[in-house]
């Protein structure tokens, strides 16, 4: 996102936390989505604010704060943003707001997720979003579905797919059933700084790219790493006994991460399909091919010593 901005010539300057980003012609500011207060005299005379930080994990220690930071952090950010000024903010919401998809098919902006949904992070988006549309600052909305690319150093849920994979950890194929949207993240950031222009107030823009079964990605993925794909299809009632599993593990050991996460093995019995035909046309958004950026991603990992 820093990178694009910057490319297409606006003046930035960068929210981080304790780590700190590489030197470049930007300017750093130190701050916390959880003390929004003190983020209002960093946002003076800043005329936009694209707003992309979230916590993204699985683990059951995290599930309180991700609320903190994703929802009340979103709301304390766009009042501060408002009382310094800002004519209109750019929000990173997810297609986790959409729901699963009926039936298979593909999702629009006039679909919201169910509250409840059994994910700590996909209630935590919805509830963002709700409360970006109530802020009273002008606010669009951008729902990228699974990103890949080069870059994802935590990694995110989706990174680790592709990095579990590449080092032989899948002993198992994954439930037929499953499938998702992946999108390649530079897109995405492209999408962002577009829609600082182009997109419109109080609107949502789905930004994906293909639609792909949990097999398709597993194939793509063997292609890429040269690692087979496993001939074994593990069974749901073996994989929900072992989730549940790891759930009570992390829960009696402090910041435990799961290895089979439980949300991610409900939300594998769905497909999450997106239509991104309104950011194709409101934002002149023109994704590129998914295998392209599940190859710069491995690469990426190669590079950085994810993956030997």
């Amino acid at each position: 996102m820093l990178r694009e901005l910057l490319a297409q010539g606006y003046r930035v300057r960068a929210l981080v936390r304790k780590e700190k980003l590489p030197a470049g012609h930007y300017e750093q500011i130190s701050g916390d989505l959880r003390r929004p207060g003190e983020l209002l005299a960093a946002l003076d005379g800043c005329r936009y604010v694209v707003h992309c930080a979230a916590l993204y994990s699985f683990s059951p220690s995290l599930r309180r704060e991700m609320r903190s930071v994703n929802v009340a952090g979103t709301s304390g950010l766009l009042e501060a943003a408002h009382l310094a000024g800002v004519e209109r903010a750019i929000v990173t919401s997810s297609s986790a707001a959409l729901g699963a998809s009926r039936n298979g098919e593909p999702l629009t902006e006039a679909d919201w997720a169910r509250s409840a949904s059994g994910s700590a992070y996909h209630d935590s988006k919805l509830e963002q979003e709700r409360a970006a549309f109530a802020s009273r600052l002008p606010v669009t909305t951008l729902l990228p579905t699974a990103p890949v690319g080069p870059g994802d150093a935590k990694p995110s849920p989706t990174g680790r797919i592709i990095v579990d994979f590449a080092r032989g950890k899948m002993f198992a194929k994954p439930p037929r059933a499953g499938g998702l949207n992946l999108v390649p993240v530079e897109d995405v950031a492209r999408a962002h700084v577009a829609a600082l222009t182009r997109g419109r107030p109080r609107e949502r823009y789905i930004l994906g790219a293909q639609d792909v079964t949990l097999d398709q990605l597993w194939a793509m993925l063997a292609l890429i790493t040269g690692r087979a794909v496993p001939r074994v299809r593990i069974p749901n009632a073996l994989l929900f006994s072992l989730a549940l599993a790891d759930e009570l593990r992390c829960r009696f050991i402090r910041n435990g991460v799961p290895i089979v996460p439980l949300e991610g093995v409900r939300m594998s019995q769905h497909r999450y399909y997106a239509d991104s035909s309104k950011a194709m046309r409101e934002l002149d958004y023109r994704p590129g091919p998914i295998e392209d950026a599940l190859r710069r991603a491995v690469a990426w990992y190669r590079a950085q010593h994810y993956i030997d």
